[in-house]
């Protein structure tokens, strides 16, 4: 099993373990478009409590990557992709969370 698969092993876990509502499919795409960032432990996650990251998120990958306009609406949308990971859950994978954000933005087709 190369490295990447035993990635998206771990993803394809936590999708079952915490019900969490997004295809592996998706989830592996959005892995591949991140490259080496999988495989860092700091980079591979978003933490849900610091700002700077959320804003991160929001202006790198919401505006950036998948072409929105700015809003309150990502800003909430970030924040609501954290909270289905769950609040506790430490390992918030950054995979899982863009493809929850290209799901609810209905991107999915940058990913096909």
């Amino acid at each position: 099993m190369s490295k990447f698969d035993e990635v998206v092993a771990t993803y394809k876990s936590d999708i079952e373990k915490l019900n969490i509502p997004v295809d592996i499919a998706l989830v592996t795409a959005v892995a591949k478009k991140l490259g080496p960032s999988i495989y860092n432990n700091d980079s591979s996650k978003v933490s849900g409590t610091d700002k700077s990251e959320m804003d991160r998120v929001k202006v790198n990958f919401l505006i950036g990557k998948l072409g929105l306009k700015d809003s309150p609406e990502l800003d909430a949308a970030v924040v609501e992709a954290c909270n289905v990971m769950g609040s506790s859950n430490k390992n918030k994978y950054r995979a899982i969370i863009y493809a929850l954000l290209v799901k609810k933005f209905g991107k999915q087709s940058l990913y096909a």
